[in-house]
């Protein structure tokens, strides 16, 4: 199963970006996943992360949230991919439009019931927390997300689920990271956070060959899996056209 690239209009009125749609084979109604890429953009590795999700019956899609600066994909030894991501906390910021456009575009889908997860990777893991904190999704992934601890506070009031990962040999993740937000659970049922041992950055993603870690990457998914599928039986959200 594959996708196709769509354009999506941004609402800032600034422009128009690609985002990769892959439909599940069934027409009925169904949630979403939205893939917030890594700094690479939306790689291979990330379309074939979408179409594992259509063959397991949701629609996901995954937009180009560096339209703005340097589009498309880059190779992971593409100095660009660290450049066009920075500042950080400003260029996440300028995403959540981005984002919250594409789940716009994916409620007036025939195929959708509404629902959707925000799933990050890497760059992208922030709006794992985002997503379901102010902008409109009913759960988070996010997988060896970076610059986390900036978000952890952000936690505070979400009664969605949020589900964090990372190897415990990830840089982006040092002890202190992973100390503070596996003190999260215990407080908040609604948030889990895995720590894979031995595991490093980039652990879902093939193309990263030294991080990639198909048993850590399999049982991220199952837990993806696990959350939208909780999403497909609840009472139907969809925006007005």
């Amino acid at each position: 199963m594959s996708g196709t690239t769509v354009k999506i209009q941004s609402s800032a009125g600034n422009g128009e970006f690609d985002c990769y749609l892959s439909l599940p084979a069934s027409n009925e109604r169904v949630p979403a996943v939205v893939l917030a890429s890594a700094v690479h953009g939306v790689t291979r590795d990330l379309c074939d992360v979408a179409d594992e999700f259509a063959a397991k019956g949701f629609i996901a899609v995954a937009p180009d949230l560096f339209w703005r600066s340097l589009p498309g994909p880059l190779a992971m030894d593409d100095k660009r991919a660290g450049e066009r991501s920075q500042p950080r906390l400003e260029k996440i910021k300028e995403g959540e439009t981005d984002i919250t456009d594409t789940l716009a575009m994916v409620r007036k889908l025939s195929q959708s019931n509404g629902r959707a997860v925000a799933m990050g990777f890497c760059y992208g893991g922030p709006y794992a927390i985002l997503g379901p904190k102010r902008l409109g999704f009913d759960a988070g992934v996010s997988c060896h997300g970076t610059r986390m601890i900036d978000y952890i506070d952000d936690l505070n009031g979400v009664t969605q689920p949020v589900c964090i990962m990372w190897g415990d040999q990830d840089h982006a993740a040092p002890a202190d990271v992973l100390d503070a937000y596996l003190a999260v659970p215990p407080c908040m049922n609604n948030v889990e956070v895995h720590a894979f041992p031995g595991v490093l950055h980039g652990y879902m993603m093939p193309g990263a060959v030294k991080a990639y870690d198909a048993k850590a990457r399999a049982f991220s998914m199952q837990r993806a899996f696990s959350i939208i599928d909780g999403l497909r039986n609840v009472q139907e959200r969809r925006q007005a056209s």
